[in-house]
């Protein structure tokens, strides 16, 4: 047994002792994320992870980093953590996979007030559920105490990833062509982006989020809001197996207009057709209650789409057929056409 304890950093504000506590109820949490190529459990000064790039030509390693913004906030007054967590997985991800990269492991970062074991098992229980779902493996982190720099009953999470992908089956933007067909892939909701604006459209901090809304069908705010985000790692893995996959984008911050011209090359635009979309009505109580224009939306948010894939017009039926067996809806919004790199929704 640990026999590590310090009164005097105790009275400054640091339950050394908590950390540890935190430690032991996340660890059967981590050991479901175990996969091949973890070297070492959690506990040491650094996570080990041998990869086996035996089938690689030229591998190389991708990284993303990310947290889970002020969608924080919505976890904190609903009193449910083991979400978010899902989260920070997720938007770390969902980036590496735009360039074909498969996820090899992750590490978390928790920086909290008062370090309350239970409530961080639980924002580790997520982060967990996340790297499964991903394919990938917890192999460490850190949790950080903050007392007089943050109020005790607040806590920031974050994190990063850590892929690999043979470099001549990377996705490669220069592949885009005119005439390339553009799937949607929905997304699960607002995911983690926009959550500033959330914040003061809904004021969550004087909001009932627990009360049930008809224009939610029966869910209630909170709910709705602290909806994980969706991770597309292993269906865009399957679709890039079956079709020749030119581009994805990760839709974030910035909404259409930003991130789908990341996978564009120059000289060329997206067009997207609106009546394709399938907007959930979330996004419709937004801009209804903030009056927000259109194009905010769409610069701002998902908008029902979660990722979106460029595919080969002649390779369209294999991408969707793949990304349906491996539990992904899929959906023609537009293509791609000669234009100036931006994005023309009719």
């Amino acid at each position: 047994m640990n026999n590590s304890h310090s009164e005097s950093y105790a009275a400054a504000g640091v339950d050394i002792e908590a950390g540890y506590k935190g430690v032991q109820l996340m660890k059967k949490h981590v050991e479901r994320t175990m996969i091949p190529g973890v070297v070492s459990g959690i506990g040491g000064f650094g996570g080990l992870f041998s990869p086996d790039v035996s089938d690689m030509k030229e591998p190389i390693l991708v990284s993303g980093t990310d947290g889970v913004g002020t969608k924080i906030r919505v976890a904190q007054l609903m009193g449910k953590h083991n979400t978010i967590g899902i989260d920070c997985v997720a938007m770390c991800v969902n980036d590496i996979i735009c360039c074909g990269a498969k996820p090899l492991f992750f590490l978390d970062y928790i920086a909290i007030g008062k370090n309350d074991p239970e409530k961080v098992a639980s924002m580790v229980s997520g982060v967990a559920e996340g790297c499964v779902q991903a394919g990938c493996a917890l192999i460490g982190g850190e949790t950080a105490e903050h007392p007089g720099v943050m109020n005790p009953n607040d806590y920031d999470l974050a994190g990063f990833a850590v892929g690999i992908v043979d470099k001549e089956k990377m996705i490669d933007p220069s592949m885009v062509k005119p005439g390339d067909v553009i799937l949607a892939l929905p997304s699960s909701g607002l995911h983690s982006n926009g959550f500033s604006l959330v914040r003061k459209v809904f004021d969550i901090e004087r909001a009932d989020l627990s009360k049930p809304l008809d224009e939610l069908d029966g869910r209630s705010l909170g709910d709705e809001l602290l909806s994980p985000t969706k991770i597309y790692v292993k269906p865009v893995l399957a679709a890039m197996e079956a079709a020749q996959i030119h581009g994805v984008s990760h839709i974030t911050g910035g909404g259409f207009y930003e991130n789908i011209p990341r996978c564009l090359p120059g000289g060329l635009s997206a067009k997207i057709d609106k009546s394709s979309l399938q907007i959930p009505p979330i996004f419709s109580l937004l801009q209804k209650t903030g009056d927000i224009p259109e194009r905010d939306m769409f610069n701002t948010f998902n908008m029902g789409t979660g990722m979106v894939l460029v595919v080969d017009k002649e390779d369209m039926v294999k991408a969707i057929t793949a990304l349906d067996g491996a539990g992904q809806r899929a959906r023609v919004i537009g293509e791609v056409v000669p234009g100036d790199g931006g994005v023309e929704l009719l």
